[in-house]
């Protein structure tokens, strides 16, 4: 039912009734105007007749998504109220536009959608003009199915304030309802309260467009040749169809760890349609790299302080497939996955339940810890359904001891912190908290508090929630369950903080759109950034000041460890307050100390010094000379035995703690025979029975004996 769009147009300018045809020779394509991001606000939009409430004129937006359960407040599209060719919906764009055409969608819920329709508009929203072939209406065909957005160009621009979309087919199966985007460039006007109102301008000279592979990668070099002694490009792996995942380090010192600096990172495009935050990274990296040259403090101080990780693409293949159709064309879903079909937010392992499990059989910390969960051997087989780009991500997770990391998501305005997954099964919300719950809660509202939008109590949500309402942020748990996400596995099986930033309602904004959504992301990037250095950091050395690994750290009162990095550094995320920290490490005594986090920037330093434990010394002795005689020269035997009026024997003990530490591990028996010194422990009650009239003076002389060369 209609007609074909014609190819050929009169060139001339035709006026009719104040609204204003335009050749097509002279004018640009124009953007969307703003359904989706919002900038078009709910009293602009108008119907003919609604279903119900959460099926008005407020609800056709392109992309707008339904609740997890359908009711009279939010549902995903604008719906008639009769299913008849009379019904419309209108935008009042507030001001003379220069209209250039329309994208539809169905309804996301259910299986209703448009397949054709007119185009009107108006000046005063009483006299409206319908776009025509020569005499005849134009009829623009629509969509064949939900959730594919279809655009249509109209042959030519047309100048007025009110536009019209008049359905004239519609699904046999379904009702008309529709979820709608214009096209149209604002006629200048500068005495327009409306445009004065919400224009954002930004005066940072960045690349403000949307990059392909190849324009990223480019841009990458780009930045690192104008900053080579702060920048090193480099790549974790690669995705199911061979493209590198490029990253680039930003630090004073590149391609190094520097013992007390923390590493941060960012990562973006896990979802590939999700583009605004490869965006951003691909700006913040310029930015950094622009000031930094420029002399800006704050930007030097982070460099100097931090080394910092940008992942701006983690599926590179998904997004190549968004790109390809456009920001507008892509829909909610297309590229959102892999290349073989898996959503790498959501594909790591499930270590949650492992915890969990554990705790309740009371295994924690007799067998199992609290901290660093191991990842199940299923989940590394080869036959186990896992993205190559997971296994990348996890590996450069493990190699790299970063303290604090945030993934850019897009769809919404809201920052989650873990957990993810609600721990009674079969939950779909439920407040989950971690141990760290207060920090995790302190660094999503440093997040949202500095967005121009997030916490913004006026702004509109974005699909069915309003986390303005909750200061921008909220536990994943509580908005939706989900098992194997990136935030709760970096939580549990490393030392990083990983949270989920989604910057913005539209996934793939128009490239008019970028420079406003800097601005409204810029100073939450930076900030968020300066957190890594909350809280306490130190070294755990031993008494030679050797660095330990692997050395446990632990908060009084917060069941969640953290472990050294390779060189004994660590770094603990604390809000402000007086902590007492305990570090223990295989074979070396505990320790305990107190640590007052202030309120100002920077971490508190916080070292430890550890001494070994006697039976460690005992068991590296034996382990040195493989359970054997220790053969000494006569000549050194002589000098340090004492003599007897019998005979030559020694019995020799090196000094513990106490007397029951000694008598509960360990005795030795030295004698010497033929000029060796034997140490066996199979005698030590019988050797005790026999010789305790001999422990005092053994206490006496024990600081001189044969032990003191190796221990």
């Amino acid at each position: 039912m209609g007609h074909a769009i014609p190819t050929i147009i009169k060139q001339s300018l035709i006026m009719c009734s104040g609204c204003r045809l335009i050749s097509p020779s002279c004018y640009p394509e124009c953007p969307p105007m703003g359904l989706e991001t919002l900038k078009i606000d709910d009293f602009q939009l108008h119907a003919s007749t609604t279903k119900r409430y959460g099926l008005g004129a407020h609800r056709g937006r392109l992309n707008i998504q339904a609740g997890l359960h359908e009711d009279d407040l939010y549902d995903g599209a604008w719906c008639a109220g009769r299913d008849d060719p009379l019904q419309w919906f209108e935008v009042d764009a507030r001001r003379l536009t220069k209209f250039t055409g329309v994208i539809t969608q169905g309804r996301s819920s259910l299986c209703d959608w448009v397949t054709s329709y007119k185009v009107m508009v108006s000046n005063d929203s009483h006299t409206w003009i319908t776009l025509k072939n020569g005499s005849v209406d134009l009829i623009f065909h629509a969509n064949r199915e939900k959730e594919i957005p279809v655009r249509n160009i109209f042959p030519a621009p047309v100048v007025a304030r009110y536009i019209r979309v008049n359905p004239r087919s519609w699904f046999a199966r379904g009702s008309i309802c529709m979820r709608v985007e214009i096209l149209g460039c604002p006629m200048s006007d500068p005495n327009n309260y409306y445009h004065r109102r919400n224009e954002v301008i930004t005066t940072d000279d960045l690349d403000f467009r949307h990059h392909s592979y190849k324009d990223m990668r480019h841009l990458m070099k780009v930045v690192n040749e104008m900053c080579p002694n702060i920048t090193r490009i480099y790549n974790i792996g690669k995705s199911q169809s061979g493209l590198k995942l490029y990253a680039i380090e930003i630090s004073d010192n590149p391609g190094e760890h520097e013992l007390g600096e923390p590493e941060f990172r960012y990562t973006a495009g896990s979802h590939g349609n999700e583009v605004l935050g490869r965006e951003l990274l691909l700006l913040l990296m310029q930015f950094m790299c622009l000031e930094y040259l420029s002399g800006n403090q704050r930007i030097r101080h982070l460099v100097e302080e931090t080394r910092i990780h940008l992942l701006p693409s983690v599926n590179p293949d998904g997004y190549e497939k968004a790109f390809e159709v456009g920001s507008e064309l892509s829909g909610w879903s297309l590229g959102r996955w892999s290349n073989d079909g898996i959503d790498i937010h959501h594909n790591f392992p499930d270590l949650n339940s492992i915890l969990w499990e554990a705790e309740v059989k009371k295994w924690i910390p007799r067998k199992m810890f609290n901290h660093h969960v191991p990842i199940p051997e299923w989940y590394q087989s080869k036959n186990a359904s896992v993205a190559v780009e997971t296994r990348a991500l996890i590996a450069w997770m493990e190699k790299m001891p970063f303290v604090l990391g945030g993934n850019l998501q897009g769809g919404e305005l809201v920052v989650t912190f873990p957990y993810d997954k609600t721990r009674s099964q079969g939950v779909i919300r439920e407040q989950t908290p971690t141990p760290d719950d207060h920090v995790f809660r302190w660094l999503a509202f440093s997040y949202a508090s500095t967005h121009r939008l997030m916490t913004d109590a006026n702004r509109r949500a974005c699909h069915t929630d309003d986390f303005a309402k909750e200061d921008g942020t909220i536990n994943g748990a509580s908005w939706h369950t989900a098992a194997g996400s990136m935030n709760d596995f970096s939580y549990l099986h490393t030392n990083c903080f990983e949270l989920s930033m989604y910057v913005g309602c539209d996934k793939f904004p128009h490239e008019s759109e970028l420079p406003e959504e800097w601005e409204n992301n810029r100073e939450s990037l930076l900030v968020f950034m300066e957190q890594v250095h909350r809280g306490i950091k130190g070294v755990v050395r031993d008494l030679q000041g050797r660095g330990i690994a692997n050395a446990i750290i632990s908060v009084e009162g917060i069941g969640h460890d953290i472990r050294t990095a390779a060189d004994g550094d660590y770094w603990r995320l604390l809000n402000p307050g007086e902590y007492t920290v305990t570090v223990r490490a295989e074979g070396y005594s505990l320790t305990s100390k107190k640590c007052e986090v202030g309120y100002e920037m920077g971490a508190t330093r916080c070292d430890f010094t550890i001494s070994r434990t006697n039976m460690s010394r005992i068991k590296e002795i034996m382990q040195k000379f493989n359970k054997q005689p220790i053969r000494l020269p006569i000549r050194q035997l002589q000098a340090r035995r004492l003599i007897s009026q019998n005979r030559a024997l020694v019995y020799s003990v090196q000094v513990l703690s106490s007397i029951p530490t000694m008598c509960a591990y360990i005795c030795v028996k030295a004698y010497i025979s033929h000029g060796s010194l034997f140490i066996d422990i199979k005698i030590f009650y019988k050797f005790l029975a026999h010789h305790l009239i001999f422990w005092r003076e053994l206490q006496k002389q024990v600081n001189n004996y044969y032990f003191a060369d190796y221990v």
